[in-house]
């Protein structure tokens, strides 16, 4: 029996942040492919022309250095090369590239990590927009209370200031 096909959210907690875009490294891919990092990518190599610059980029050293300060990934790599960086076209380009079976299974599973990350994404904006929303009708509505606070204060002083000084 083959290897279970990883679940989206399991799959989401290997997806980084890189370039300002959501991105699988080559050693997660190869382990979720049952197949070496070396061998994911000679045949990304082979195939080269599949995987333009925004599909796939290779990390540079302070972009690594940071990654393996955050994550345990890379203690499974060979430290001399650089890891690469795999967008979600880069993913989708990979099925055609790794022909199995558990390739075209895995790859469904990230695809559908990729949209229910988006999907999330999306939810937070429209949560933050309506924090936003709510802060604002609560601002005005706290701004017209201090008012009122500042103005009976101001009442107050105005008739103590009025009342005459008596010495006894």
């Amino acid at each position: 029996m083959g290897q279970l096909i990883p679940r989206p959210e399991n799959l989401a907690k290997l997806v980084s942040m890189v370039r300002g875009e959501k991105v699988l490294l080559d050693s997660d891919l190869a382990d979720l492919y049952g197949v070496t990092t070396k061998a994911l990518n000679q045949a990304v190599k082979r195939n080269l022309e599949r995987f333009p610059a925004d599909f796939m980029f290779q990390l540079s050293s302070d972009e690594w250095a940071n990654m393996r300060s955050q994550t345990v990934t890379a203690s499974r790599r060979n430290v001399t090369a650089l890891p690469y960086a795999f967008t979600e076209q880069g993913v989708a380009m990979l099925s055609s590239v790794l022909r199995s079976q558990r390739a075209v299974e895995v790859n469904i599973a990230i695809m559908r990590t990729f949209v229910q990350l988006r999907r999330l994404m999306d939810s937070n904006r429209e949560l933050a927009r309506r924090i936003d929303a709510l802060e604002a009708r609560y601002d005005e509505q706290f701004a017209s209370l201090f008012d009122a606070i500042k103005q009976l204060i101001t009442e107050d002083k105005q008739r103590k200031s009025k009342r005459p000084i008596r010495f006894l």
